[in-house]
């Protein structure tokens, strides 16, 4: 066999080995970013419910804290501006600026709520009523599962960092622009803390 015609098989299969590893990084690649959109999508389940009992908390607790317009309209405020920022969250989940912004949004929710209910404890009618603590409850429960969906979207978000981040993934990251994707963190620690809802 011609010693030319050895080298250019050889040289072929290097090439075909080397585009098929340099393909199952790309499907890696992928796959690990269709995960972490995936996990994302559970929280914007868990999210849009939460957005959904709120109204219905405020309006509960209106007919009993008439005085306290102000806390209702802050509310019902964060509410929206949380909304708002999951649906530009939703639409990128990788996108960092639109997940600060959700977590700056949910902290800022989570805060308002938490007035709330310590303004419920001064009224006890309303802390009293079945309404008020059916939808506390199902917003604790919320609260718990959107809990679980971060942590689940933050490891789906570690994978796939590391993943681009690694050599020889990171050659291929680059030239098919899989960007970083951002976890969803709160940022400020007494944000970090759950919803307090009482029922005593």
């Amino acid at each position: 066999m011609d010693p030319l015609l050895i080298v250019i098989i050889v040289l072929g299969a290097l090439v075909f080995v080397a585009a098929m590893f340099a393909v199952g990084i790309y499907n890696k690649l992928v796959a690990l970013r269709n995960r972490f959109k995936n996990a994302y999508a559970q929280i914007d389940v868990q999210l849009k419910r939460r957005y959904d009992l709120i109204p219905n908390l405020v309006e509960t607790a209106k007919g009993y804290i008439k005085h306290e317009r102000d806390t209702l309209e802050a509310v019902i405020a964060a509410r929206n501006a949380a909304l708002s920022a999951n649906t530009g969250a939703a639409a990128n989940p990788g996108d960092p600026a639109a997940m600060k912004q959700l977590a700056s949004a949910e902290g800022a929710l989570t805060g308002t709520l938490g007035r709330l209910f310590a303004l419920s404890e001064a009224y006890p009618d309303l802390k009293a009523n079945t309404t008020m603590l059916s939808l506390m409850e199902e917003l604790t429960s919320t609260e718990n599962k959107v809990a679980f969906s971060r942590q689940a979207y933050n490891d789906s978000v570690m994978a796939y960092n590391t993943q681009r981040e690694i050599f020889p993934s990171s050659a291929i990251a680059g030239t098919f622009n899989f960007n970083a994707a951002e976890l969803f963190v709160i940022e400020k620690p007494e944000q970090r803390e759950a919803t307090k809802v009482s029922f005593s």
